[in-house]
């Protein structure tokens, strides 16, 4: 495995946040989800995953640092010998699309090969590790809320729920999914990393959501009343008299619905004029037809009318 640190492309002393920054990046560019059929963007989403579990755990870092353990999550001197898995190995577990890797410590992590204890032969109880695993959303499933199943490499079946208003690169906690306690101890969490799928003609901002609006050329010149989906369903909307393309029209409230601290989002709509296919009276009107010129934006800055 190439170096973690030139796999995130982040400096050999960077914080926690520049790593979970440099990871949430690269996920999202290179998730198999996003990049179907790629096996190049695979491939560089597991290094991504398994460079991120190895910098995200102070105690692996800090080996690795010190040239104790490899890229892998080795110790040195037991390259030639049984080994334990590997970071990279623990990033490729999950099956199909979807991947897993752990944050728990090398104590946890190879405890079964170089042994485990405190030292008097007594087995002490241990948190189970967490473990991450990265969940592609639909677009409408994150502004709404939905509960997707996520089968897990174990064969467990877990319901997330995706709760409305849901941003790209947030994480979710499901207390108690990670890994089974050792001795008795509590088992870990699973935490859900959410990378939302672009939709055909939706974009979001904050709690406002963005689409281009196709009308034709009379509801342009003429107004009135059109149809406008929204992330809940169609509503009509008042198209002013004379508008063109570019004229921006809001919806208030109908954009990302309210929750906790976050008020309702606003939905937009940007006007696109679509002629649409021309009929003989049209071409009549328009060979007759003689618009008023539009302004020269040069004579208007020389004259300053």
């Amino acid at each position: 495995m190439d170096d973690p640190y030139k796999t995130l492309g982040i400096a050999r002393d960077a914080g926690a946040e520049e790593i979970r920054k440099a990871y949430r990046k690269l996920a999202k560019q290179f998730h198999p989800d996003l990049n179907p059929g790629n096996a190049k963007a695979e491939e560089r989403f597991k290094a991504v995953a398994a460079a991120n579990a190895l910098l995200s755990d102070p105690v692996a870092r800090g080996k690795f640092d010190r040239g104790e353990i490899d890229a892998e999550g080795h110790e040195r001197h037991a390259q030639n010998s049984a080994r334990g898995p590997s970071y990279r190995e623990y990033a490729e577990a999950g099956p199909g699309h979807r991947y897993t890797w752990h944050e728990d410590d090398l104590s946890d992590l190879f405890g079964s090969v170089f042994g485990e204890g405190d030292g008097s032969g007594a087995k002490r109880p241990r948190r189970g590790h967490n473990e991450h695993y990265a969940l592609a959303v639909e677009f409408l499933d994150a502004v709404n809320g939905a509960m997707p199943r996520l089968t897990l490499p174990d064969g467990r079946v877990l319901d997330v729920k995706i709760p409305p208003g849901t941003g790209d690169g947030q994480t979710l906690r499901l207390r108690g999914q990670g890994g089974r306690g050792i001795n008795g101890g509590p088992n870990g969490d699973a935490l859900i990393d959410i990378h939302v799928k672009p939709h055909p003609f939706f974009t979001r901002d904050g709690q406002d959501i963005h689409l281009n609006l196709p009308v034709s050329v009379s509801e342009a010149v003429l107004g009135g009343p059109v149809e406008v989906p929204t992330p809940r369903g169609r509503v009509r909307m008042q198209i002013p008299k004379h508008s063109d393309t570019g004229t921006k029209l809001r919806l208030r409230g109908r954009g990302v619905a309210a929750q906790g601290k976050h008020a309702a989002g606003d939905l937009y709509a940007t006007l696109r004029v679509a002629v649409g296919q021309p009929d003989a009276a049209l071409e009549e009107f328009l060979r007759g037809w003689k618009p008023d010129p539009a302004p020269d934006p040069r004579r208007t800055m020389e004259t300053g009318t």
